[in-house]
C-alpha cells in the first residue's frame, strides 16, 4: 500500500544471513509498502545484516506505521518500551522458541498478504510503570511489557519484602523474591515460578512470590487500579536487585520504595489469523503440543 512504511526488525542471530527477512520485504514491497531495516539492539555489527543498509530505529520510527520483528519473543520484549512511547503496532514472526507474543511462525509469511488493505485488529496489552523512590525522591523509572522483580543478587540469600497495595499492607515474603507481573508476562517468569496463567488482553496484576519461605501464599490477581509498594525489610547488606523486562538490574538500597502501577502506554500487536491465546497455549505447553515434537 502505498504511503506506508514498515520498519523490519530481524534478530540476526535467529534470522541467519537475512533469509526470512529478505522474502517479507519481496512480499511487502509486491505490495507497494516502503521498508526499511533496522537493528533491534544497538551494539550489532552491520555485516550481520547480510548487506543490507541498517538504519537507525529512534530515527525510523517518527514515520513508520508498522515494524515487523524477526526472532524470540524476546525481541519483541527488547522493543517495546520504545514502540509503545512512538504508538508503533508491531508484528512479530517467531524464529525462536514458544512464541506467545509473536504473530505469526516463519512458515506463514505470505500470511503477510493480509496487510494489503491494511485493515486488521490490533490487540492492546497492558504495560506496568516502575519507579523507585529515595529519599523522598524517585531516583529509577522504567515501562515494561512483560514484569517488576525484586530478587536477591548474585549470591543466593533470603531476603524479606514488605508490599501494600494502595498504601495498605497486602504481604510480607520471605524467600528469593517477588514478580508483579502483567497478563502477557504471566506466561514468562510468573508462570515458571508457579504463577497463574492469565490471558493476555486481561487487565490485572500478578504478584508472584519466588521460592517463598511461607507455603500459604502463592500468588495474588489484582485489578490493575491498585498502586503496589514493595519496601525492603530486615536485609543488612544483602544484595537486592530489581530487574524490568530484560533490563539491566539497579541496585536497591534498604529504605527504598519500589512503586508498580498500570501505565498508560500499552503495547499494540497485529493480529493477522484467528488463533485464539487458549489454543496457542495448548499447542506450546500442554502434553502433546508443539513442545513435544521431535
Amino acid at each position: 500500500m502505498k504511503g506506508k512504511k514498515i520498519i523490519l526488525c530481524p534478530n540476526p542471530n535467529r534470522d541467519r544471513g537475512m533469509e526470512a527477512t529478505k522474502a517479507a520485504e519481496s512480499i511487502l514491497r509486491s505490495m507497494g509498502f516502503e521498508t526499511v531495516v533496522c537493528s533491534p539492539f544497538r551494539e550489532q555489527k552491520d555485516e550481520l545484516f547480510a548487506g543490507y543498509d541498517v538504519r537507525p530505529l529512534p530515527q525510523e520510527l517518527k514515520g513508520a506505521d508498522l515494524l515487523i520483528t524477526f526472532g524470540g519473543d524476546g525481541t519483541i520484549l527488547h522493543l517495546a518500551k520504545l514502540v509503545a512511547l512512538n504508538k508503533i503496532p508491531v508484528l512479530g514472526i517467531n524464529m525462536g522458541g514458544l512464541g506467545f507474543v509473536a504473530e505469526l511462525e516463519v512458515g506463514e509469511l505470505e500470511t503477510l498478504r493480509r496487510l494489503k488493505d491494511w485493515n486488521f485488529a490490533l490487540e492492546q496489552r497492558m504495560m506496568l510503570d516502575v519507579s523507585v523512590h529515595r529519599e523522598g525522591r524517585q531516583i529509577y523509572t522504567n515501562l515494561g511489557l512483560n514484569e517488576a522483580v525484586i530478587r536477591e543478587g548474585p549470591i543466593s540469600h533470603v531476603i524479606h519484602l514488605k508490599i501494600s497495595s494502595d498504601g495498605r499492607h497486602l504481604a510480607d515474603i520471605a524467600g528469593d523474591g517477588v514478580i508483579v507481573a502483567t497478563p502477557t508476562g504471566s506466561t514468562a517468569y510468573s508462570l515458571s515460578a508457579g504463577g497463574p496463567v492469565v490471558e493476555p488482553v486481561a487487565q490485572t496484576m500478578v504478584v508472584c512470590p519466588i521460592c517463598i519461605h511461607n507455603m500459604r501464599f502463592s500468588s495474588y490477581v489484582l485489578s490493575p487500579e491498585h498502586v503496589l509498594t514493595v519496601e525492603l525489610e530486615r536485609n543488612g547488606r544483602k544484595p537486592v536487585y530489581l530487574f524490568v523486562d530484560e533490563s539491566r538490574g539497579f541496585a536497591l538500597r534498604a529504605d527504598d520504595k519500589v512503586q508498580i502501577r498500570r501505565s498508560r502506554y500499552v503495547t499494540s500487536l497485529v493480529r493477522l489469523t484467528e488463533r485464539s491465546f487458549c489454543e496457542i497455549f495448548a499447542q506450546k505447553m500442554l502434553p502433546g503440543g508443539l513442545n513435544d515434537e521431535k
